[in-house]
């Protein structure tokens, strides 16, 4: 597969580099209060577009990983059987809208059919909306999306990646540690490249800086049965039907 697509959201992109000179980095510090106020409504406006677009998507699951797996890795097709069986399970698939595992989870909910959305964000390398998306928004800010992809989801997959993964996982745990988000699922797919975090959390367990009870639904595993499973037997029972409610679009708003 090629992996340079051309698309109107990958031509902004290009054109948001050639202009990143004259950009402000946000997290730069104080700036003037005009600044700062424009800033907010910004992040305001990013926020309500986001609400319109995945509002009305039902239960969904979030799959992370890395956007540099290839086609011809196992944990591509192990992401793409993933996002086949979510599909089969009613759920609709939420990734990062990027290629590698993003694209693959995205791929697999298409193809049976399934609901499958990307949360897309302006980088200047490897981040570009896959071509297996049957909706997506492209963010700008790192916050926001995390804020947004962590709302509407019900359980949350997490595929071999680099630190942008690491940085969802950790999110997610400490959401649901400080009890921010209840009762939701995290799988921790490929027992091998996530085994140095056992070790790490026994170390925690043991100084007594966790408890057991922050990692009760955290499974670590290799198989995409077991996976599903999780999520069916705990996302779907305690969440799916509350998300199932039927939200009455206004068409004041064009929904």
């Amino acid at each position: 597969m090629d992996a340079t697509y051309s698309t109107p959201a990958v031509d902004e992109i290009k054109i948001s580099e050639k202009k990143k000179d004259s950009e402000k980095i946000f997290l730069e510090g104080p700036r003037s209060r005009l600044k700062e106020l424009i800033f907010t409504i910004k992040v305001l406006f990013e926020f309500i577009s986001g609400f319109r677009v995945l509002h009305f998507l039902g239960p969904c699951v979030a799959v992370f990983g890395s956007a540099r797996i290839t086609e011809d890795s196992p944990y591509y097709e192990s992401a793409r059987k993933i996002g086949a069986g979510l599909a089969g399970q009613g759920f609709t698939t939420i990734t990062g809208g990027g290629p590698g595992i993003m694209e693959a989870a995205n791929r697999g909910a298409q193809e049976s059919l399934g609901q499958s959305i990307g949360c897309n964000i302006r980088l200047p390398k490897e981040q570009y909306p896959n071509p297996y998306l049957d909706k997506w928004f492209n963010f700008k800010y790192f916050f926001v999306r995390k804020v947004l992809m962590f709302k509407y989801s019900d359980a949350f997959i997490i595929m071999p990646g680099g630190i942008g993964t690491l940085d969802e996982f950790f999110e997610a745990l400490t959401l649901i540690q400080t009890k921010k988000i209840l009762d939701f699922p995290i799988i921790l797919f490929g027992t091998k490249f996530w085994q140095p975090l056992r070790p790490l959390f026994a170390s925690m367990l043991e100084a007594k800086m966790i408890s057991s009870e922050d990692l009760n639904l955290v499974l670590f595993t290799d198989s995409v049965e077991e996976t599903l499973q999780h999520i069916k037997t705990i996302a779907m029972a305690k969440h799916a039907e509350k998300r199932r409610q039927a939200f009455r679009r206004l068409r004041i708003l064009g929904e």
